[in-house]
């Protein structure tokens, strides 16, 4: 992830431990897609209790922005980003949310240069060597890899790590309990995006137990 202001040196996220890049909170962050803005905040509770104090809350329904605010107005542990960002408008409405930072499935020029003026860590999202070799030629470091299964998975990432050592990644799409280990061992992988500490039926039961002790089985693949 890259600060606001173009250089090569990962950025570190407001009130972060010290030094601290998003891909570095935890091993695992959640993908949350949410319908009612009132599971916002316990949802975020649990996770943060599990120990994964990073959320990416997804841009696909329209209770997101809502979410955002109350998880970041509420949940002090918590490191609010916004996912499926695609537009600078979306840029704008989740940092004025509280998004601490920002997550794309890919990029353009313009949006790359409205996420450098948020003043927020982000990573764009890339599948192809040329898009990872572009953004290194801006002085952007860290990237969402994504759709990672179906981009190739840990078999590509693992190829980039020779040519494209400097580039580090947070792959997202298709990712489970099981496979995350083989990405979160790969040298260039500073954490995963994945979905299933936040499983639909355990948000809809309100099940905040259920989703705090998958969220602790994801934090422990750092051990």
């Amino acid at each position: 992830m890259t600060s606001s202001v173009p250089s090569a040196t990962p950025s570190t996220v407001p009130s972060a431990p010290s030094g601290a890049s998003v891909l570095d909170l935890a091993p695992v962050v959640p993908v949350v897609v949410l319908h009612d803005a009132a599971d916002a905040v316990p949802l975020a509770r649990a996770l943060v209790a599990g120990g994964l104090p990073a959320i990416e809350v997804t841009l696909r329904t329209p209770a997101a922005l809502e979410s955002i605010r109350a998880m970041a107005a509420e949940v002090p542990g918590a490191v609010v980003g916004a996912g499926t960002v695609i537009s600078p408008r979306h840029v704008r409405d989740t940092v004025d949310a509280g998004a601490r930072f920002l997550v794309s499935p890919g990029w353009t020029d313009a949006l790359l240069e409205a996420m450098k003026a948020s003043g927020v860590p982000f990573l764009p999202g890339v599948s192809t060597t040329s898009e990872v070799v572009a953004l290194l030629e801006r002085g952007v470091r860290e990237m969402k890899f994504f759709p990672a299964e179906a981009a190739g998975g840990t078999a590509y990432l693992k190829a980039l790590s020779a040519p494209l050592p400097q580039a580090r990644f947070c792959p997202t799409g298709g990712i489970t309990l099981a496979s995350a280990p083989s990405y979160l061992a790969l040298p260039n992988v500073g954490c995963v995006g994945g979905s299933w500490m936040v499983p639909g039926d355990a948000v809809a039961a309100k099940d905040w137990d259920r989703v705090a002790r998958l969220a602790a089985g994801a934090a422990a693949l750092a051990g």
